[in-house]
């Protein structure tokens, strides 16, 4: 890739800069002349055109729930308190008659969206396990979407009042088929509960058992309006409280959301060693308060960026929701920057999955990158380009995407799947199942 104005590879800023990739590998940053190979290799390399572009490591979003792609905006999801979200999604998902044939669907769609939007890897929380489904099929419909469209993918075997047994069965299912994910690879495997409002002890500790003796990432949610008021009721306690008895604040564990903590628990987590994802877009518009991100970075925690699903946030776009997280945090104590989110969204994110060749450009980084157009009229008059990537230009969509060293986008387009037909397949697949939304309510 060469041309761009600026290329931040995640620890650098470097202007005119030349990335050169290899393999799926980062193998130089630099000026064109020096990184050039030399002459009789020139003509195997296929070149993008960054001219005029901002390029930056490929998003990670360490937060969705990729079947929710089908389920947006539906009635009586909007504006009401999670108790109440929650018994209406579950309506949904009962009517809509949840199966491979729609999980496959809602993954392609909310896949492609992410490509498209500049996130190269997502992790898929999956929580939603019919009792008539094999929830090993149901998580190889998201596999095979995700490597279709050339995406990586940490798919999280989760679970949500599920039983223990069976969720750490699929999870050793999973292993055998695709083992537990190295370094460069396109798939992960993770597994985790939704929270301690859904699961107790028992499930949480099955999981652990099994994420130990396969090295997986462990993941979780704390903290949002229902999982505060069934740990007080059910248990007396607060949710981190539970999460560190039960051994879930560890460095190989993952809490998304953490609305409203204490400063004690967040001196508790930050020395447990474990991970935060920041989720503006959902934690917003459901009620549930403003993360205090920038502390949580002041206490040395690494926080990433996730947009969570689309029953609470009605897009998988990673580079809108940093800019929200930008916004919304200027009613904390401590606003993170542009830079900081843009951290989070890539290195931050990244650290949380245990992968550290992703989220950044440097050489030996995995060749994941997006390049962003600045010159346009909602670029004019920028002073800082880096930062103006979230301040300015709303609804900012990349010129070129690349995964693994593979072109997925180009000039805006995807190449990897036609993006009309997914939106098209999804679309008559709801209309037809979800006919009588009244039955959800």
């Amino acid at each position: 890739m060469h041309g761009a104005e600026l290329v931040w590879t995640g620890r650098r800023e470097l202007a005119g800069a030349e990335v050169v990739c290899r393999g799926g590998v980062v193998v130089e940053v630099g000026s064109g002349d020096a990184s050039r190979p030399p002459a009789n290799d020139r003509a195997e390399r296929a070149t993008l055109n960054a001219s005029g572009c901002v390029v930056i490591p490929g998003l990670v979003n360490a937060h969705h729930h990729l079947l929710q792609s089908a389920f947006r905006t539906l009635e009586g999801t909007r504006h009401v308190r999670m108790d109440r979200w929650l018994a209406t999604m579950g309506g949904y998902y009962r009517q809509a008659r949840v199966d491979p044939e729609l999980t496959a669907a809602a993954a392609a769609v909310g896949v492609a969206e992410g490509l498209l939007a500049g996130v190269t890897t997502v992790a898929d929380h999956h929580l939603t396990w019919p009792a008539d489904q094999d929830p090993v099929e149901l998580a190889e419909a998201t596999v095979a979407a995700a490597e279709g469209l050339g995406s990586r993918l940490v798919f999280v075997r989760g679970t949500a009042g599920d039983d223990a047994e069976v969720a750490a069965a699929s999870v050793e299912a999973l292993v055998a088929r695709h083992g537990a994910g190295e370094a460069h690879g396109m798939l992960q495997i993770a597994c985790g509960p939704a929270g301690v409002h859904s699961d107790g002890p028992e499930t949480f500790a099955a999981l652990a058992e099994v994420a130990a003796h396969h090295g997986l990432r462990r993941r979780t949610q704390a903290n949002e309006q229902v999982d505060v008021q069934r740990a007080a009721e059910r248990w007396g306690r607060r949710p981190l409280d539970l999460l560190d008895d039960w051994g879930w604040l560890a460095d190989d564990v993952t809490v998304a959301h953490l609305c409203e903590i204490t400063p004690a628990e967040r001196a508790r987590f930050a020395a447990s060693g474990a991970h935060a994802t920041h989720a503006p877009g959902c934690d917003v518009p459901m009620g549930w308060g403003v993360a205090e991100v920038g502390k949580l970075l002041d206490r040395g925690v690494p926080v990433g960026l996730g947009t969570s699903g689309g029953g609470s946030n009605d897009a998988g776009d990673l580079l809108a929701d940093s800019r929200l997280a930008l916004q919304v945090g200027g009613l904390t104590s401590r606003p993170p920057t542009a830079r900081e989110v843009l951290a989070m969204a890539t290195t931050g994110s990244a650290a949380g999955l245990g992968r550290p060749e992703l989220g950044h450009l440097e050489e030996g980084a995995a060749a994941d990158l997006c390049c962003f157009d600045v010159t346009g009229v909602a670029d004019a008059g920028v002073g800082d380009p880096l930062a103006g990537l979230l301040w300015a230009n709303p609804g900012r969509r990349p010129r070129h995407v690349i995964v693994a060293g593979r072109v997925v986008v180009r000039d805006g387009e995807l190449q990897t799947a036609e993006a009309p037909v997914l939106a098209e397949r999804l679309r008559a697949m709801t209309v037809d199942r979800l006919e009588d939304f009244e039955t959800c309510l």
